[in-house]
């Protein structure tokens, strides 16, 4: 007959390991918030989870040591641990973003909270552990393992829940600080119901609690508008519009010229810029035109979510069909319902030729069976994980089997003089991939010199024009000119490609970038 103390017990263990889980899964969701702001602010995803991930890991150890004198007084150093955790690891994006904004102390401001963050989650464990042992003695290893198994099938819901429920819902900011709430919830009930402590102690537990949800509950109110802040500080035009999704950071700023003049509408993905409405045609042109040369029932974009290469595209009557595929949903409606971008790409999106597929363009490419004249891609710069591999060899040899016979493809290159090492890799990956090249450049006055590759199998493809109408930018002249490059920016070929395995592309990108 179990006895009403050994329900007390069971309860009581139940509801320790079920704080151990929510608190667990707490601390993972921080530690991927950070990662996650250092990519949509830097770029550089293996930088920033590296350096996150060891420096955690780090001061987990150091945090894990620093509890050994807190062991007489668990219970109480355990909610204030989490209480504390609640407020660094809440506030933690708002603090990067902060630090990224107005200091430029990122890299300190991302090691500081890391350390911090790291240090509290380390210190959870001992503590948990002698609470428990306090409910119900056992062998040390029976204790761990439950423990263990608490702490991890946790971290599994955090990992799972930051993609999937936090970033879609809630943005990374807001998710950060509800997770904060939880986490501050669940130390306070582990000392106000699984164990008995005097009237004292939990008013001021309870104070203390009701504290941290007030400055997390107001930085949760008050995130939109700081955020907003945050955006018009870090761009020289007001901003229009912005969305957070679980792909990049969006961004789309509206100039208010002082004189008369159209107004310069620009497009930020990552806080890179990816147009501006005042030159974009010469870059679009330049993209499109020369691979449009010849045969082009069948046409392929990929990347060019904003519609432009697209619109491009459809001013030759006899292009069939169009595919567009897009990573990412929330550019295309942009692109789509945005009255100023809409109106830019003539609602290129909406035409009954085009067909708008949302998908990975790499695992598109790999699954897909059609064959196209041209194939336009038009992806953002390489300078994260994500974006690399779409400048791999792998890469470049799928989009190769989707040609049709005397098909063609063309490549946006980044600019061969900012970053000539960069322009020479994908010149020699596209090569690699099992096409000859030309390469060319043009000047789009926001981005400077700007490459291109044009490729073909067999041999290098010519450059030519064969459009419908005359361009507003690119002529015969301009495009035979667009293939001379000076001496100390002319691609050598002396490139190694860049691969999955080896994404030389990005190394390159960063480091030539970070010049300028």
């Amino acid at each position: 007959m179990v006895t009403t103390t050994e329900t007390r017990t069971r309860a009581a263990r139940a509801g320790l390991l079920f704080a151990t889980f929510v608190c667990a899964a707490c601390g993972l969701v921080y530690e991927l918030a950070l990662v996650a702001q250092g990519s949509y602010l830097l770029g550089d995803s293996i930088t920033q989870a590296s350096v996150v991930l060891a420096t955690m890991v780090f001061a987990m150890g150091i945090g894990s040591l620093a509890a050994k004198p807190l062991q007489s007084r668990p219970l109480l150093s355990f909610a204030v641990i989490e209480a504390l955790l609640a407020l660094f690891g809440g506030l933690s994006v708002l603090g990067l973003h902060a630090a990224f904004t107005w200091l430029d102390l990122y890299w300190p401001a991302l090691i500081g909270i890391a350390l911090v963050v790291g240090a509290l989650i380390g210190a959870e464990i001992p503590l948990l552990m002698t609470l428990l042992q306090r409910i119900r003695k056992q062998d040390a290893g029976s204790a761990t393992a439950d423990l263990f198994a608490a702490d991890y099938i946790g971290a599994l819901i955090g990992g799972l829940a930051f993609p999937f429920l936090l970033l879609p819902f809630l943005g990374q900011t807001r998710g950060a600080l509800l997770v904060g709430m939880v986490n501050v919830v669940a130390g306070a009930a582990v000392a106000l119901f699984v164990f008995s402590v005097s009237a004292r102690r939990r008013l001021a537990l309870a104070l203390g609690t009701v504290g941290v949800l007030a400055v997390l509950g107001f930085a949760f109110a008050q995130s939109d508008a700081f955020l907003r802040y945050a955006r018009d500080e870090l761009y020289e035009d007001p901003v229009v519009y912005s969305e957070t999704t679980q792909y990049q950071d969006i961004v789309l700023t509206e100039s208010s010229p002082v004189v008369d003049g159209p107004k310069d509408t620009r497009l930020f993905l990552n806080g890179d810029l990816q147009f501006s409405s005042l030159d974009e045609y010469r870059y679009h042109e330049s993209l499109v035109h020369p691979v449009l040369a010849g045969k082009r029932d069948r046409v392929l974009v990929l990347g060019g979510g904003d519609g432009l290469a697209m619109r491009e595209v459809l001013k030759y009557p006899d292009v069939r069909e169009a595919v567009e595929v897009e990573l990412d949903p929330s550019v295309l409606r942009l692109a789509r319902e945005n009255p100023t971008i809409a109106a830019l790409n003539e609602h290129s999106l909406d035409d009954p030729r085009v067909r708008v597929v949302t998908a990975d363009a790499f695992t598109w490419l790999r699954d897909a069976r059609e064959r196209f004249d041209a194939v336009i891609i038009d992806m953002p710069d390489p300078d994260s994980t994500a974006t690399a591999k779409l400048y791999s060899e792998e890469f470049y040899s799928l989009a190769l089997q989707r040609l049709a016979p005397g098909g063609r493809m063309v490549v946006q290159a980044g600019s061969p003089y900012f970053a000539p090492r960069t322009f020479d890799c994908i010149n020699s990956t596209v090569r690699a991939g099992g096409l000859a090249t030309t390469p060319y450049h043009v000047n789009v006055p926001t981005f400077g010199d700007w490459g291109f590759v044009l490729a073909q199998p067999d041999s290098a493809p010519p450059l030519r024009l064969d459009p419908p109408e005359p361009l507003r930018f690119l002529d015969e002249p301009n495009l035979a000119a667009a293939a001379i490059f000076p001496v100390d920016r002319r691609p050598t070929g002396g490139e190694s490609p860049s691969t999955l395995d080896d994404p030389k592309v990005l190394r390159l990108a960063t480091s030539e970038w970070q010049q300028y």
